[in-house]
């Protein structure tokens, strides 16, 4: 059986583990900026967002966990935590009872605009200007080429 895998080389193994490195890293260190400066974590984050750029702020939840990246349930409990805080408000959907909808509120979305310019100084230290131009449009085909194998539903 061990005769089958097809092991790394020097450097694939080198490759891999700086992303593994990379993927460990970057999302603790864009968590930790977004807690110290707003009381968010980076999912929690991106769940305001995804409202705040979708019509009339309101999104069928099934589609925001896929805009998210989560799983309908992991998005149901961090809804649940947004709502509380006044920020996210559920209904049902009015054309379908069975599905729910999520609606950005007035407080989210000021909230959230006051959380956006220090994550995207975090953004932009850790990623974008450790890039040049060139590499930025490799990091995204590299990205997409990945996220194809992992996720054969998500458009590229």
């Amino acid at each position: 059986m061990a005769d089958d895998v097809r092991w790394l080389d020097s450097d694939e193994l080198q490759g891999w583990m700086a992303l593994a490195a990379l993927l460990f890293k970057l999302p603790g260190a864009l968590d930790y900026q977004l807690q110290r400066d707003s009381g968010l974590n980076h999912f929690e984050y991106t769940v305001l967002a995804a409202l705040s750029e979708s019509p009339d702020r309101s999104r069928r939840m099934s589609d925001l966990a896929g805009e998210a990246k989560g799983s309908l349930s992991r998005l149901s409990h961090v809804v649940k935590r947004l709502e509380r805080r006044g920020f996210v408000r559920r209904r049902p959907f009015e054309e379908d009872g069975r599905i729910t909808v999520a609606t950005l509120t007035d407080e989210g979305y000021a909230y959230l605009v006051e959380a956006a310019p220090g994550h995207v100084e975090a953004v932009r230290q850790y990623v974008i200007d450790a890039l040049t131009p060139e590499q930025l449009g490799q990091l995204k085909a590299i990205s997409d080429q990945i996220l194809a194998k992992v996720d054969a539903d998500r458009p590229c």
